[in-house]
């Protein structure tokens, strides 16, 4: 006897490849509460920021030492290099977890992903539009933050080079480009984050599960990369690299953290993805 996969199948005009598009998926998530409300999170943190500033007063070096923190009103490429700096470690780790982990999840909550895998959407096409579109979105959250931060720092420091805190600067356009590739490479570092969060997504019917599983995780592995008695096995650790962009913002900038940063999340992300598809495969669908 014929399945009822085989029939859809074989039906006249059926493709699977035309099944659950990336911009109705895309169309979806945007109009999500969350999407918004995280945009307006990232939105929010430049003028935050400019407050302190203003209330604080300039910041400056402490034992004679400067950061890229004392930096921050040199600019607006100062100001916007610092939003990066103390968002990275946490807060962009959130916009991530939640957009890659809340997706599969959300759906089995609903009581919706049987329904759309009745559709039929095959299983592997329903993961990849969700997948593409979760990292979509995160990657769009990592950069309306130095967008914003940008058009904010430059209202209020102006538009000048990038100072560099040990000395030197990098002149606006080279800024620009560094920060791009600033940008890039965080992204990247973030991939372990949504492997993690988009394999938690198909594994459990409970998004909260799924994203504060991946935060958690993300969180232990900060923690573990600052145990030093590691020593070299800290190298094997995502957390562990995921400051090298400063290395990019340099007069003469160093590549090689980047690099290896670059494989070992790579390296993850692809295990991590692989399994939820494998996973996801061979999931019953009950809810």
């Amino acid at each position: 006897m014929t399945t009822l996969t085989q029939r859809t199948e074989t039906a006249s005009g059926y493709k699977a490849t035309h099944t659950l598009p990336l911009r109705v998926e895309l169309v979806r998530q945007l109009k999500r509460r969350r999407t918004l409300v995280m945009a307006g999170i990232l939105a929010a943190l430049p003028f935050i920021l400019l407050i302190a500033f203003a209330i604080g007063g300039t910041p400056d070096g402490r034992n004679n030492t400067v950061t890229l923190m004392d930096t921050a009103t040199a600019s607006g490429a100062n100001f916007a290099a610092v939003n990066l700096f103390v968002s990275a470690g946490f807060l962009l780790v959130i916009p991530v977890a939640l957009f890659c982990g809340d997706t599969v999840a959300s759906e089995a909550g609903w009581s919706s992903l049987r329904y759309l895998l009745a559709a039929p959407v095959p299983r592997a096409r329903l993961l990849w539009s969700k997948l593409v579109v979760g990292l979509a979105l995160s990657l769009a959250a990592m950069i309306l933050l130095p967008l914003v931060a940008l058009a904010v720092g430059t209202a209020a420091y102006g538009w000048g080079p990038l100072q560099i805190p040990t000395g030197g600067s990098l002149d606006t356009g080279t800024a620009t480009q560094r920060l791009l590739i600033v940008v890039a490479y965080i992204f990247v570092s973030q991939l372990v984050t949504a492997g993690l969060a988009f394999w938690l997504s198909t594994k459990t019917d409970a998004p909260l599960g799924a994203v504060g599983g991946a935060v958690g995780l993300t969180i232990v592995g900060n923690v573990l990369d600052a145990v030093t008695a590691l020593g070299h096995w800290r190298d094997f650790l995502p957390a562990h690299w995921q400051f090298a962009w400063a290395d990019a913002v340099q007069p003469h900038p160093e590549w090689s953290g980047m690099i290896q940063g670059t494989a070992i999340s790579i390296t993850y992300a692809l295990v991590l993805f692989a399994l939820a598809f494998r996973g996801f495969a061979r999931k019953d669908i009950v809810s």
